[in-house]
């Protein structure tokens, strides 16, 4: 991918993204891994479906991340 591509989509997702740090123990990251791969998930898309349901949960709304 060339430099400029990289700016771009960069830029794009500055822009329409919030990023949402997460901090877990040393070898908690491999695990969850591979119980997302096991899901036929990334972390990322693994993390949002439990934030939906949580907060479906709690609230009775649905939320789109």
């Amino acid at each position: 991918m060339a430099k400029s591509e990289t700016r771009a989509k960069n830029k794009y997702n500055a822009k329409n993204y919030d990023r949402i740090p997460l901090v877990v123990k040393k070898g908690k990251k491999d695990e969850l891994q591979e119980i997302a791969k096991g899901q036929g998930e990334s972390v990322n898309g693994y993390i949002k479906t439990a934030i939906k349901q949580k907060v479906k949960a709690d609230t009775g709304k649905e939320i789109e991340l």
